[in-house]
């Protein structure tokens, strides 16, 4: 689980976001390019792979493109006509090269590396479980009114989530869904406030609603239940409690099934035209879409990726969803000009490259509109790992740091939430700091449901505390190395974007 939210993300900025709109920009020579015809190539001697084609979204422009998918040895998965992407399976090792040359196709490229097999996240280590007799042990320590572990979630404090409940605990018509590897809605602290109507399995890029598809495939996957039951853990007297314990939270699952637990492009995909289409509020991304942890626009695959996500989470955000997502585990400065990414691609053989995340994209979280999110430990210092950068940053919440070290029960510094089968565990990552942001998000949508994306972010950041650049130089671990430098204001820096959330202050 390397990827799920040890990953970083780009910034909002407006320089950002025009430059992706313009680099994305539909080319002309695209749209005027010749058809492809029966006579072309249609070898089918390379690998199967998965591919994404966009095009424009009128049904006789993608009727004829799936024509010439056909014709260039393709079978189509499923066509998202409102947002003009067609996922595709083809093993004609040309297909991307003659699918690019097609009328009305404006980019199109692989989405993986290594072929299809029978059907990342960003947490920081390993999951570190709450045994039996440490639960037991907490329990006796909570106080009146408290869930039972609740002693030991110094994140809800840290935002004030424990005070905010008391006064709105959230709205059972805001929806938070978890983007992931699956939840298990059976868990007693999940149940009460899952919603399998606005749940789904989008693995391979076709949602499947079976009931129950959104689960884990086993305990080995946990990271969306994790996830889930920090914005939504009901407040029932049973283990620990969400950031927005009256909200309603949904799983729509996108990881490999396999110990990969790969986040593909088309699965992604999926995902927001999903979660759009069924009336969820707030989309939950602690990922990053694999195989390349940075999409670089001048590479036809790459580029193609770049594009079918960002229509698909356009596309949320214009049906009414606000999305968040992690800015990643790498503890990189994302308004440096240059990274060095050595774990791409992360399907097959990984190339050490440099890169300028100015134009090659975290993906979702560097798109346009997408909440980015920084993490930070009990004691508000950034967290150890959190990737940061000014303008890219848009705001922070607890994600845990096993360096700074909470005056709690179980003295754990990463952050407590449910796990499969009942179970529950501590994780840290900016994967853990974004429910956190969803959950505040959730208890602003729930106060003004009327809000718009754009107005929700705008309130999460005006909510926030910013503490400012710390006043000596950042060692994370303690090391005596400095280990990044913050950038800003007391308003805006690279750190904390606009600041930490606040639940007490959104709700009231």
């Amino acid at each position: 689980m390397a990827h799920l939210r040890s990953r970083r993300r780009l910034a909002l900025a407006v320089p950002v976001v025009l430059s992706l709109t313009a680099s994305l920009g539909f080319l002309p020579g695209a749209a005027s390019a010749a058809p492809l015809t029966a006579s072309a190539t249609t070898s089918a001697d390379g690998p199967n792979l998965a591919y994404v084609v966009n095009t424009r979204t009128d049904h006789r422009t993608i009727e004829s493109v799936e024509k010439a998918i056909s014709a260039a040895g393709g079978t189509v998965v499923i066509a998202y006509e409102k947002i003009g992407v067609i996922v595709v399976h083809s093993a004609n090792p040309d297909f991307g090269q003659q699918i690019r040359a097609v009328r009305g196709v404006q980019s199109a490229g692989a989405t993986r590396t290594a072929p299809l097999t029978a059907a990342g996240t960003t947490d920081e280590g390993a999951a570190q479980m709450l045994s039996a007799a440490e639960a037991a042990k907490v329990s006796r320590t909570a106080a009146a009114g408290e869930e039972p572990l609740e002693a030991d979630q110094w994140d809800l404090r840290a935002i004030g989530a424990d005070k905010a409940a008391k006064t709105n605990p959230g709205s059972k018509n805001v929806t938070v869904a978890v983007i992931d590897v699956g939840v298990d809605d059976t868990h007693p602290d999940i149940a009460p406030n899952f919603s399998p109507s606005q749940s789904a399995n989008c693995v391979g890029g076709k949602p499947d609603t079976t009931y129950g598809a959104w689960r884990p495939v086993d305990a080995d996957h946990y990271h969306g239940t994790h996830v889930a039951g920090e914005i939504a853990a009901a407040r029932n007297g049973i283990g620990v409690a969400g950031v927005a314990p009256g909200v309603k939270v949904s799983g729509i699952t996108v990881a490999e099934p396999d110990a990969s637990q790969l986040f593909y492009p088309e699965s992604v995909v999926c995902a927001f035209v999903f979660a759009a289409d069924h009336g969820v509020e707030i989309t939950n991304n602690s990922y990053y879409v694999d195989p390349w942890l940075y999409n670089c626009l001048d590479d036809p695959d790459q580029r193609a990726i770049v594009d079918a996500v960002n229509r698909a989470q356009l596309y949320a955000q214009k049906k009414g969803t606000l999305n968040v997502a992690a800015a990643g585990n790498s503890n990189d400065d994302l308004d440096s000009n240059a990274l060095v990414d050595a774990s791409s691609p992360d399907d097959s053989t990984a190339v050490t490259r440099t890169v300028d995340p100015h134009k090659c994209f975290d993906v979702p979280t560097q798109l346009p509109g997408v909440v980015t999110v920084a993490s930070t430990g009990v004691t508000g210092a950034k967290s150890y790992f959190s990737s940061y950068g000014k303008g890219v940053i848009d705001v922070a919440a607890p994600g845990g740091d096993k360096y700074q070290i909470p005056d709690t029960p179980s003295k754990n510094g990463r952050i407590l939430s449910t796990m499969p089968n009942n179970q529950y565990g501590f994780l840290q990552g900016t994967s853990m700091a974004t429910p956190h942001v969803a959950g505040v998000a959730a208890l602003l949508k729930s106060k003004y449901p009327w809000a718009s994306p754009a107005q929700l972010q705008a309130l999460l950041k005006a909510e926030a505390d910013n503490p400012g650049c710390p006043t000596a130089p950042y060692d994370g671990n303690g090391d005596g190395v400095v280990d990044a430098t913050c950038v800003g204001g007391k308003h805006v820096n690279g750190f904390y974007g606009a600041g930490i959330v606040n639940a007490l202050r959104a709700v009231k």
